[in-house]
């Protein structure tokens, strides 16, 4: 499974009770950031989790409102006595944006590791978490922004008759189970397809910020179980201005979500003229029905679907 906070929902600039843009992912003990908008701690704060376990920080761009918060982050890292390297990952630029944010953050008592995107769409693997992928693809906004898509894998069912015939030792099962390749005492080599069955369904989550709608968007959204939209403006008068401003309406998102056929839509990212997202929701849910105007510390955890679904 897979926890999802929305720590921050504003675009722009903070208000009272809406931070500025900030997503945080946990899976198997370790967590990742999207963006750290200013605001973001206190954000954090308010969820109970703790900075210290943050293990990835990905940005989507450089505006000020999804990258402001930074350097606040690394001393609180810094002060909870983190020693283990933090990876980064961001536009072509990152180390030189984040090495200039640092003039007020110079010493830390752990390495940054930077990972740039160079291209229209990259893949990620992270130490530690076991068959989940990050994958960055490149929106359309009037600077280079990325949106990420993060897949967890679900291996098949454990085949006991399978195993039983391969003559494989209990001792074995579980490590083939969770995919991995045995080399035994006597020689022989034992492979997870020896004993799973066919790939289930895993969980798929889409988040994307700052973009006209485009058909990248679409297509790494494809069946998400969950899919954080940017919706800036929800009057139906600020088309012109989400246009001329490279950002979305609410029934813009509403239609990528409905064409990539996701299970549900997050709204965020709004416009701090917007004070009450769910007036426009009526409409919008016309559109895609399975929406929400998210509020700052919504929290989901996405679950691998039953086996008879």
């Amino acid at each position: 499974m897979i926890d999802v906070c929305l720590l921050g929902t504003g675009g722009m600039m903070p208000l009272p009770g809406r931070f500025l843009t900030s997503l945080l992912v946990r899976y198997n003990g370790k967590c990742i950031l999207i963006d750290c908008g200013e605001g973001t701690q206190i954000a954090l704060r308010k969820t109970g989790w703790s900075p210290k376990p943050i293990d990835v920080i990905c940005f989507t761009h450089y505006h000020a409102d999804h990258i402001s918060g930074l350097p606040g982050m690394l001393l609180t890292m810094g002060n909870a006595e983190r020693s283990e390297p933090l990876l980064m990952i961001g536009p072509k630029g990152l180390e030189r944006v984040v090495k200039a944010l640092r003039t007020i953050a110079p010493e830390l008592p752990f390495p940054i590791i930077y990972k740039e995107i160079t291209t229209d769409s990259e893949e990620f693997t992270i130490d530690g978490m076991t068959g989940f992928k990050i994958n960055a693809f490149k929106v359309n906004h009037n600077i280079t922004c990325y949106g990420y898509s993060m897949t967890l894998s679900r291996n098949g069912k454990f085949n006991v008759e399978a195993a039983e015939a391969h003559n494989i030792e209990r001792k074995y099962w579980n490590p083939l189970q969770k995919g991995e390749i045995i080399h035994t005492d006597d020689g022989r080599t034992l492979t997870p397809d020896m004993v799973l069955g066919e790939q289930r369904q895993g969980i798929h989550l889409t988040y994307v910020t700052d973009s006209r709608p485009t058909d990248s968007i679409v297509e790494n959204a494809k069946d998400s179980d969950l899919f954080i939209c940017e919706g800036m403006y929800g009057e139906p008068d600020k088309l012109k201005k989400a246009k001329e401003n490279k950002h979305m309406t609410f029934y813009e998102a509403a239609d990528m979500a409905k064409r990539a056929n996701v299970s549900e839509m997050w709204l965020t990212h709004y416009s701090p003229s917007l004070v009450n997202p769910k007036e426009y929701l009526g409409k919008t849910k016309e559109i895609f029905k399975n929406t929400i105007a998210a509020k700052d510390g919504r929290v989901k955890t996405l679950r691998f679907k039953d086996d008879t679904d």
